[in-house]
């Protein structure tokens, strides 16, 4: 049992390096494409993203996506991106975070909590399930990176076999407008993206 136990720790510390490792080579990128101040509707014109839901919530609704404008246009949203659905740190730590705050983001007139990743939206709706954090949590699949693409926010992961998704990340909008922004040096740690720096933001 401690040799199992071992080893799994082993395998998070070597998982964590690894991370650390892939978004070296982006530790000294400016993030001019988005700012306090930036549309996001304008910086990331035409891309859509798609609400998680079931395969076959998919087919029903033919595999339609939503625009920025209908997810921002006149509402106080506070959003945060992370590099995958699963991974550890998202799991544990980031969604979590969101989900124990929910109320009280609300009480500060936020209209939508939302979490997107670099994953198609069946796996962020299977996700968001078995993290019981859906009822309180709006889910967006980019599942081809166009979104972080268009705001300079996607990195290689590929040290951790994730390939190309997207950095850790939060930011307060108010009617399609960044108010706040907040983005991790290393896609492993949680310091300036979670709940409680954002609140405090708002």
């Amino acid at each position: 049992m401690a040799s199992i136990i071992l080893k799994r720790s082993m395998l998070m510390k070597s998982t964590v390096e690894s991370l650390r490792i892939a978004a070296s080579s982006a530790a000294s990128r400016h993030y001019a494409s988005v700012s306090a101040g930036t549309d996001l509707v304008s910086a990331a014109p035409d891309v859509s993203l798609q609400k998680a839901r079931t395969w076959d919530e998919g087919v029903s609704s033919k595999f339609s996506t939503t625009p920025l404008k209908d997810i921002f246009k006149d509402k106080k949203v506070v959003i945060f991106g992370l590099p995958g659905a699963y991974t550890g740190v998202c799991s544990v730590q980031h969604v979590p975070g969101y989900k124990k705050n929910v109320d009280k983001f609300k009480a500060k007139g936020i209209d939508s909590v939302i979490c997107v990743a670099v994953n198609d939206p069946y796996t962020l709706n299977a996700w968001a399930e078995k993290l019981e954090a859906k009822d309180a949590i709006e889910f967006y699949g980019d599942f081809d990176g166009s979104f972080h693409k268009s705001l300079d926010l996607e990195v290689d992961l590929s040290a951790a076999l994730l390939g190309p998704r997207s950095h850790r990340w939060s930011a307060y909008v108010v009617d399609g407008k960044v108010k706040a922004i907040n983005i991790e040096n290393a896609p492993s740690e949680v310091k300036v993206s979670g709940a409680d720096a954002i609140l405090d933001q708002i």
